[in-house]
Order: structure tokens, then C-alpha cells, then sequence
């Protein structure tokens, strides 16, 4: 489907309401458009992921590959979330000729990712907690984000169709971002924190004063 923006503002959803794939129009915070608008904010935050990251590719060195890399992968990614964004943008009925549609090589393709990165990391013996360095704590941000829009896409599969490789290939790629966050605390000087009990030491037993006997 050919793209032409000529103009941002339209005035027509200035009631509220805005238009789908094939023209029809549905109130903004109906659930296909919640969707496809966390999908927007998603893409944002992979956005700030890669700006932080940018900012550390100017040296050399065996790092440097690794900050290319990293950038080469959520670029596809935020391409990939336009794509399914897109998808959802369609309602039944609506589709046209040329349209792609995730399918198992997408969810694949995160999985594999997962299997590279995970194969020089330690096993986890805590909860990882959100933090350690920029790039880290926005790759965190993406995570839950990601996980919120599956939640919403779960909620629009109850309504209306949805492709199943759809939400396989969200429920995949919030594993994605928690995985990338380990590998950056790993291999770019991001501390990795991990959940402690805060109140495990509270709760031991005072010791007793002694009594006068």
C-alpha cells in the first residue's frame, strides 16, 4: 500500500474518532486503536534505547562492534513494530492485495536472537531489577511496555480476530528485551542489579535484653 503524508493534521478527529485500514472509522480509544497506539509508544522507547546506545559507538575496539550490533537489531525491531502495527491497523475485512502478515519465521527470528544472546550469560539466580546504566533501564522500559501491549492485544483477540503470530511475536519480544538488557549489563559496563529480600533482615529476631534474675 503506497505512503503519501502531504499533511499531519486533517481535523477529522477532532470528535474523537479516526480512521482504519479500508476507511472505517472507530473512536480513538476503541480497543484496536489502544493496540496499535501502544505499538507507537513502544517503538518510542526502542527509539530512546538506540539514542543512548548511538551515543557510545564513537569509540573502537571489540565494543564498538558490539554497540553496531545492538543497533542493527533494534532498528529491525522497531521495523517490525511498524509492520504490526499495521496489521492491527487492518480490520477484518480490509485487508489488500501485497499485505504482510507475521507468520512463525518472525517469532522464530526472536527466538534465535534469544538462543545468541543467551548463550554467554550466567543462569539467573535472582530476579534482575530494572536499572545499572541507561541503555539497561530503557531496555526494562520497553519490556513492561511491551508486556502491556500484550496484554491489550489479548483483549482485542477476545473482540475481533487477530492473527495468532500476532501476539506470539509480542509475547516473544518483551523476553527479547529482558534478554538484550542482560546482554548490554554483560558486554557494555551496565551493572546488572539483582532482588534481594529488602526485608529478610528486618525480620530476624531481636535479640532478647536480659532479665534480672
Amino acid at each position: 500500500m503506497p505512503i503519501s503524508i502531504t499533511r499531519v493534521y486533517t481535523r477529522l478527529g477532532d470528535r474523537g474518532e479516526t480512521a482504519l485500514v479500508g476507511g472505517k472509522r472507530v473512536p480513538k480509544d476503541s480497543p484496536r486503536i489502544v493496540a496499535y497506539g501502544t505499538v507507537d509508544e513502544l517503538n518510542a522507547v526502542v527509539g530512546l534505547v538506540r539514542v543512548f546506545n548511538a551515543e557510545r559507538m564513537k569509540g573502537r575496539g571489540p565494543r564498538r562492534k558490539k554497540h553496531e550490533w545492538l543497533d542493527a537489531t533494534l532498528r529491525k525491531i522497531q521495523n517490525q513494530l511498524f509492520d504490526v502495527g499495521s496489521e492491527l491497523a487492518t480490520p477484518p475485512g480490509a485487508e489488500y492485495e501485497g499485505m504482510f502478515r507475521f507468520g512463525p519465521e518472525e517469532v522464530k527470528g526472536l527466538e534465535e536472537l534469544m538462543d545468541h544472546c543467551q548463550k554467554d550469560l550466567e543462569p539467573l539466580k535472582s530476579f534482575t531489577l530494572p536499572g545499572g546504566g541507561r541503555i539497561n533501564a530503557f531496555m526494562h522500559q520497553a519490556r513492561t511496555v511491551c508486556r502491556r501491549f500484550e496484554r491489550q492485544v489479548l483483549r482485542l483477540s477476545r473482540e475481533e480476530p487477530v492473527n495468532e503470530w500476532d501476539i506470539k511475536y509480542v509475547n516473544r519480544l518483551s523476553d527479547v528485551f529482558f534478554v538484550l538488557g542482560r546482554w548490554v549489563a554483560k558486554h557494555m559496563g551496565e551493572k546488572e542489579y539483582l532482588w534481594e529480600r529488602g526485608l529478610e533482615s528486618h525480620r530476624r529476631p531481636r535479640p532478647r535484653r536480659p532479665t534480672a534474675s
